[in-house]
């Protein structure tokens, strides 16, 4: 029996509007150029949730739909996610917590049922694996100290809770027919604790949980390849760590950044100094004729000197308590 005019339009329209969303929403990880390290422990985690919900119609058990990754600020929660995307050939639909908010009541859940409709899009008309992540997931749905839930938190709550359950059957509000069945992709979401998220949702049938907290042999491995091409050796890497030893993973990115802020500024002064840099900086750029840069010949003195920089502003930061001075003020 064909299909009406009516309904025929509405599932071009809808395939129409899928083509074009998917080229924003999609990540092929271009950007992601060189040899990155993967630790064997993340890499097995991610993956295994990724296989068992491909194969879940051959598995008999229970196959939880979505991956709760969570530790500590700063460890590369996302980054080595995306680098296991990139090794496995999965083109992921990425959100993050401020999608999961809006002035519209039950906006962002219609979003996530949508961005969910769209990763089976991927599998079904590319070919490819995907899925849907979800980046900070507390910093969106967490509750800390005194703050409420907003009618959005519920909804999104909600709605994750009804795909964990259902992840076939996912509506976003068009005409309902027998015959829709949505591909079932896995769920990721990142966050630093997922205990301030509405328990029901992260019970062990919905949610799969995986703590990542970095070992020093991990630390090294990662840091190594990031200064590799530096002409860092790995002992002169370890010195690094084991000198700054209760740092993140991020410090480590952000300590090498800080060794280029000498050359940028000469840079600056060899451009023609501050003063007229931005109309000169502009027009130089559109003309191709800056100065070329040079960046700067990392050691592992340099290096050091940064992180001590750094650690210096870090303790600036936890001790000033700036905000209680100014607060205090204000009640005089």
């Amino acid at each position: 029996m064909n299909s009406s005019p009516a309904i025929f339009l509405e599932e071009t329209v809808m395939t129409d509007i899928v083509f074009d969303y998917r080229q924003k929403a999609t990540r092929s990880f271009e950007y992601l150029q060189g040899d990155y390290y993967i630790a064997p422990a993340f890499m097995d985690k991610v993956a295994l949730h990724i296989v068992k919900n491909y194969i879940s119609h051959l598995l008999n058990a229970r196959v939880p739909l979505i991956l709760g990754i969570w530790g500590g600020k700063g460890q590369g929660k996302t980054f080595q996610t995306e680098l296991i995307f990139r090794a496995m050939g999965v083109e992921p639909i990425i959100m993050s917590a401020g999608e999961l908010e809006s002035e519209n009541a039950g906006e962002p859940g219609r979003l996530i049922r949508q961005r969910y409709r769209t990763a089976s899009q991927v599998v079904q008309n590319q070919g490819k694996m995907s899925c849907l992540m979800i980046n900070d997931i507390d910093a969106g749905l967490g509750r800390f100290g005194d703050t409420q839930l907003t009618v959005n938190n519920q909804i999104v709550v909600g709605t994750l809770m009804n795909i964990a359950d259902n992840p076939t059957r996912v509506s976003i509000g068009q005409a309902w027919r027998e015959e829709d069945i949505t591909n079932r992709v896995p769920i990721i979401v990142t966050g630093n604790d997922l205990t301030t998220i509405y328990a029901p949702l992260i019970r062990d049938g919905r949610m799969d949980k995986f703590y990542w907290q970095p070992t020093q042999e991990d630390i090294v491995n990662i840091v190594h390849r990031m200064y590799e091409k530096d002409g860092i050796t790995k002992d002169e890497v370890l010195s690094i760590v084991s000198e700054f030893s209760n740092q993140a993973l991020d410090f480590y990115g952000a300590l090498r950044s800080r060794t280029y802020d000498r050359s940028v500024l000469k840079w600056v002064n060899d451009a023609g100094g501050v003063e007229n840099l931005g109309r000169w900086l502009l027009k130089q750029k559109k003309d191709g004729k800056l100065p070329v840069f040079t960046a700067p010949k990392q050691t592992v003195d340099r290096l050091l000197e940064s992180g001590y920089d750094l650690v210096k502003e870090q303790k600036l930061v936890m001790e000033s308590k700036l905000s209680k001075e100014y607060m205090k003020n204000m009640d005089d």
